[in-house]
C-alpha cells in the first residue's frame, strides 16, 4: 500500500521536545520534497516546515524558526521534524505531505501524498 505514515506525537510539557517521523510505504521519498503541516482545533491547516528532495533546501514558518529542525534520511526513506522548546500553541495534529517542489502552502495544487497525522499535545 502506498502511503505516508507519521509517528512520534504525544503529550509533552512546555519547553520539552519531540521528534516526529514521516515514513513512506510502497514508494521512495528521495524524489520528493517533504513538508510538515499542522492543524489545531478550530484553526486552518498551516505550513510548518519543508525540505527539498536532496535536503539542501529547508524553510520554516516564522512561528517555529529556531525551535524546529527538519531533516531527512533518504536511505531510511524517512523525514524527521525535531521540535524543541515546545509551547502550548504548538498543540495540533501534524501531517506530512510530499510533492515535487518545496512549499509551506497546504493548498499547493501539486501535493501528491498526505499522511493521516499524528497528535502533538503540549500541556502541563
Amino acid at each position: 500500500q502506498l502511503q505516508l505514515v507519521e509517528s512520534g506525537g504525544g503529550l509533552v510539557q512546555p519547553g520539552g521536545s519531540l521528534r516526529l517521523s514521516c515514513a513512506a510505504s510502497g514508494f521512495t521519498l528521495d524524489i520528493y520534497a517533504i513538508h510538515w503541516f499542522r492543524q489545531a482545533p478550530g484553526k486552518e491547516r498551516e505550513g510548518v516546515s519543508t525540505i527539498s528532495s536532496s535536503g539542501g533546501r529547508t524553510d520554516y514558518a516564522d512561528s517555529v524558526k529556531g525551535r524546529f529542525t527538519i531533516s531527512r534520511d533518504n536511505a531510511k526513506n524517512t523525514v524527521y521534524l525535531q521540535m524543541n522548546s515546545l509551547k502550548p500553541e504548538d498543540t495540533a495534529v501534524y501531517y506530512c505531505a510530499a510533492s515535487t517542489a518545496t512549499t509551506l502552502d497546504p493548498h499547493y495544487f501539486g501535493m501528491e501524498w498526505w499522511g493521516t497525522g499524528t497528535l502533538v499535545t503540549v500541556s502541563s
